[in-house]
């Protein structure tokens, strides 16, 4: 990929643009979300597919506050003194999602490594007013990784999200400079009790490329998820948000992202998306339904 001559920076590709929001379907998603003072990692976190998201109506809605206790180098999301809990937030977030209708939604939250059990309480509280008030609404949650926080998880899967996604983030060897706080192999650990507690649930992870790992990183850490039974992987382009965050290598070519596709369901994931602005939660509620029903096949087979 060629690089800018001024900065040295790998040139943005015509694939990884994306236009700017301006559709009246946009606006009124942006003022549901407003209305109920919600918080979204769409927002925080600067995502390139916000446009098309909240056009049809999908935002993941980002609980615990907006302020983070971690400082990942790849992320947009604010690193400070955190914000109170809001008791009131689950109740919001449950009446937005019955106004707004929907048939999926994505729940994510900040570390918050300063409470007792990192936030898993809220979660649990979120599911449980989701369920009573939108009761046909399934539930994809995406949580930090409560480290030292024992029985955190244990809790959530008690609450019976349909999916619980964690990501991995990037390959072991780039952790302590991507992501310091976090430790790979308990991320993995996190995914595969998950699904030692409930089978049932579906698992859900997702690897960032273009930070200056390798192919074969990235294959291994394919095998890695499978090994902790992860049903469901996504791959996307990191793209860098300040010149104060982690540098961007290169572009992965949409060749390429059709290669580590290729190779995923080769290697028995359930469900696969890979492409330059596939994020964690993109298309959620349609890979739900597509997810669901590749296990309902795969049952069939068996």
């Amino acid at each position: 990929m060629l690089a800018n001559r001024t900065t040295n920076k790998p040139t943005k590709p015509d694939w990884i643009r994306v236009k700017a929001p301006t559709s009246k379907e946009f606006l009124n998603t942006h003022e549901l979300i407003r209305k109920h003072k919600l918080n979204t990692v769409c927002e925080e976190a600067a995502c390139p597919n916000i446009g098309e998201c909240w056009q049809k109506g999908h935002a993941t809605v980002m609980i615990l506050g907006s302020v983070c206790t971690r400082a990942c180098r790849f992320c947009n999301i604010a690193t400070g003194i955190p914000d109170k809990l809001d008791p009131h937030e689950p109740e919001n977030l449950a009446n937005a999602i019955s106004q707004l209708n929907l048939a999926h939604v994505v729940i994510t939250s900040v570390d918050r490594d300063d409470l007792d059990d990192g936030g898993a309480s809220h979660f649990v509280e979120c599911i449980d007013k989701i369920r009573a008030k939108a009761p046909s609404t399934t539930i994809e949650i995406l949580t930090p990784d409560f480290l030292r926080k024992d029985g955190a998880v244990e809790k959530i899967v008690k609450a019976r999200p349909d999916v619980y996604n964690h990501n991995i983030e990037t390959v072991p060897s780039l952790y302590q400079k991507i992501r310091p706080g976090a430790r790979y192999f308990h991320s993995l650990n996190l995914l595969h009790s998950v699904k030692k507690l409930n089978p049932h649930i579906f698992t859900k992870s997702g690897l960032m490329v273009g930070l200056g790992e390798t192919k074969q990183e990235v294959l291994q850490v394919m095998d890695d998820l499978r090994a902790a039974e992860v049903d469901f992987i996504t791959i996307g382009q990191y793209l860098q948000p300040t010149p104060a965050h982690a540098a961007l290598e290169r572009f992965v070519t949409p060749e390429e992202f059709e290669y580590y596709e290729r190779i995923a369901k080769f290697k028995g994931f359930l469900m696969v998306s890979a492409s330059p602005l596939t994020r964690s939660s993109y298309h959620a509620g349609d890979d739900f339904i597509k997810l669901r029903s590749a296990r309902e096949q795969l049952l069939k087979n068996e």
